[in-house]
């Protein structure tokens, strides 16, 4: 059983708070997938890890930069796990896989993260929501908070 954790972006936009989580991720030395919703969003989103802070670095890649299983934080549009990743990140209207899929691929842990400005993301994260219950996954939500900490507002 995979634990799903939604994270309701109400203050910050997603590139600042991925960049956040990814380096929590890295710091504790895991690996990720961040899949978001089109190959356009990859390129896009691999350009802004590299060029955020030039003082910083996020190692990560997509399938055009190859060597995908050796990358830490692996991008795509595509629901896959080339690098061995425990930890599954959501982005952009990235579909969320079935409970069942989860575990096929190696995922513990999927975090959702939707913008509380999109309708159409808060709809469709409330669905998941509804099918990861159905499926006894274990699910925690977190909505940001004035200073664009999270805060645990259900658990289920």
């Amino acid at each position: 059983m995979a634990e799903i954790r939604f994270y309701h972006l109400t203050r910050s936009r997603l590139e600042e708070a991925l960049i956040r989580l990814l380096r929590r991720i890295i710091d504790r030395q895991d690996r990720a997938v961040v899949m978001v919703g089109s190959a356009e969003r990859v390129e896009a989103l691999n350009a802004h890890l590299w060029t955020f802070d030039p003082a910083s670095f996020l190692p990560h890649g997509s399938a055009r930069d190859g060597n995908a299983a050796d990358q830490p934080i692996y991008l795509t549009a595509a629901y896959e796990n080339p690098n061995h990743a425990k930890l599954l990140l959501l982005c952009d209207g990235a579909p969320a896989p079935a409970a069942a899929d989860l575990a096929a691929q190696g995922f513990d842990l999927v975090c959702a993260l939707f913008s509380g400005q999109d309708e159409e993301a808060v709809a469709a994260a409330r669905a998941s929501w509804r099918d990861y219950k159905a499926a006894q996954q274990q699910l925690v939500y977190y909505q940001q908070d004035e200073e664009g900490g999270w805060v645990e507002k259900a658990r289920q």
